[in-house]
């Protein structure tokens, strides 16, 4: 087996961009769950409203990208805002049947006839981020070492990215060591303690489901852009479960956790598809054991699995503190 091919697939995967695009949802799930306990389990759909505000803007209406990017944080906010007023006021768990109820209804809203004048129906759009690429600063090459390279206009999405990553990390760190930030532990943990306190948990909550979601929208645009393309397809509820493994596996409520847990989560994913694709082509496993075609499902078992093992033996995650991981969800 080629050892230096499954590192260089996996460091690839690592600090690519759909790795950075995790660590935005994650980081705004963080927000949302880590500091505050509200269960959304359809971040997804502020990744699609997110992507389509950029991609519909510039493609359907012929306007600037940075309308676009504008657009797509107004709609987190609108979404934020159509979610949490009939449900915040109610347990934890009606939040998470209308997120992820929301977030497919939207998907197959965006792919339906009735919306293809806007987004094209299930073909989606494409070519809408030439301006985007047009500002790239990087010289036309490969960049990289080795085997481990990019080409420049690939290189340039990731880098913004990750800096858009960075950034909202900072700003969530900021944020939490606030007094709103306070607020928001003090919903986590005792929502009632908070009320009785004169604090308005609603309009907090409210707050905190809006910052997350447009973190989530800002992941969206990242994929459309790097894509080139924003399909409904591409966001489905699985995609807020992955935010969610990273973000346990790198530790809730902590500034840095989602970032670290989607450079692992990528890293052991990437690394298990090729490496298990590799022990079959070799006959180190069996193809009457496993068949090619079935790497994709093992490996996610394979990352359940060590989830499970990593809830169990460390549930704050790796950064995380264990008592930050309570969750009233009375």
């Amino acid at each position: 087996m080629d050892a230096a091919g499954i590192l260089v697939d996996a460091l690839r995967a690592a600090v690519s961009l759909e790795a950075a695009v995790y660590a935005l949802a994650a980081i705004g799930l963080n927000v949302h769950f880590g500091y505050t306990g509200l269960l959304n389990f359809g971040q997804v759909g502020f990744m699609l409203v997110g992507a389509y505000g950029v991609a519909a803007t510039v493609a359907t209406y012929g306007l600037p990208l940075w309308v676009g990017v504008a657009v797509g944080v107004a709609l987190a906010v609108v979404l934020a805002l159509c979610l949490g007023v009939p449900t915040l006021r109610l347990r934890a768990d009606y939040l998470a049947i209308t997120t992820i109820a929301a977030s497919e209804i939207l998907r197959l809203l965006f792919r339906s006839e009735l919306m293809r004048p806007v987004t094209n129906g299930v073909f989606g759009l494409q070519r809408f981020a030439d301006s985007f690429y047009s500002i790239n600063p990087l010289p036309e090459r490969r960049y990289g070492i080795g085997r481990l390279t990019f080409g420049h206009d690939r290189l340039w999405a990731t880098l913004v990215a990750w800096a858009l990553a960075a950034a909202c990390a900072v700003v969530v760190a900021r944020l939490a060591s606030s007094p709103w930030g306070r607020v928001l532990r003090s919903i986590r943990d005792d929502e009632d303690a908070a009320r009785a306190l004169g604090k308005n948990v609603f309009a907090v909550k409210l707050q905190s489901l809006a910052v997350g979601g447009v973190a989530g929208a800002l992941a969206g645009m990242m994929l459309a852009i790097g894509q080139q393309a924003a399909s409904p397809d591409t966001y489905v509820p699985a995609v807020t479960f992955f935010a969610y493994t990273l973000l346990i596996l790198g530790g809730p409520a902590t500034a840095w956790g989602p970032v670290l847990g989607a450079v692992l989560f990528s890293f052991v994913v990437a690394g298990a598809d090729t490496l298990l694709r590799e022990a079959i082509a070799a006959g180190v496993v069996p193809g009457g054991v496993l068949a090619s075609d079935q790497v994709g499902a093992v490996r996610f078992a394979l990352v359940g699995l060590g989830l499970m093992l990593l809830v169990v033996f460390r549930p704050q995650g790796i950064l995380g503190d264990r008592r930050e991981t309570t969750l009233d969800a009375g």
